[in-house]
């Protein structure tokens, strides 16, 4: 992992756990990925344990991501959550409210990888030790342009 200058490089093209963070900079989170994926569905259930079930919406699989940055620079951290708080290069606008593209490794569709708009759900620092610290934080997928 790490922060990647100007375009992917073979370890983050690898893992393809990404998103980009001042217009140039790639963040790559550690290897391991938790997808979280959630039908949303109306059930109507009568007395006799029948129940109906239908799609909630037209975008009713809903996802989210959980991320991890473990042991990194202060400087790394520093970056990513000011471009989550919207202060960092030109991609102004809080990313809990503003989209950007996530991508991800999608083993549904034979290896290739997978972009989507996301919005940050929330996220944790942890101050390990010196200048190392750690982030976690939750991507929700959002059906805009």
């Amino acid at each position: 992992g790490g922060v990647r200058q100007n375009a992917k490089s073979l370890w983050s093209r690898l893992i393809a756990l990404s998103f980009i963070y001042d217009g140039t900079t790639y963040a790559s989170p550690d290897r391991s990925l938790s997808r979280n994926i959630a039908p949303s569905t109306r059930v109507v259930a009568f007395g006799d344990g029948y129940e109906q079930r239908v799609a909630e919406g037209i975008n009713s699989i809903k996802e989210q991501y959980n991320l991890t940055f473990a042991n990194r620079p202060k400087a790394e951290i520093d970056g990513i959550v000011k471009f989550l708080n919207g202060t960092h290069g030109t991609l102004t606008g809080d990313k809990s409210v503003v989209n950007f593209n996530y991508t991800f490794p999608d083993t549904s569709g034979g290896g290739t990888e997978r972009t989507v708009k996301v919005v940050c759900s929330n996220y944790n620092v942890t101050y390990n030790y010196g200048d190392f610290y750690s982030l976690n934080l939750t991507l929700r997928k959002v059906f805009e342009p």
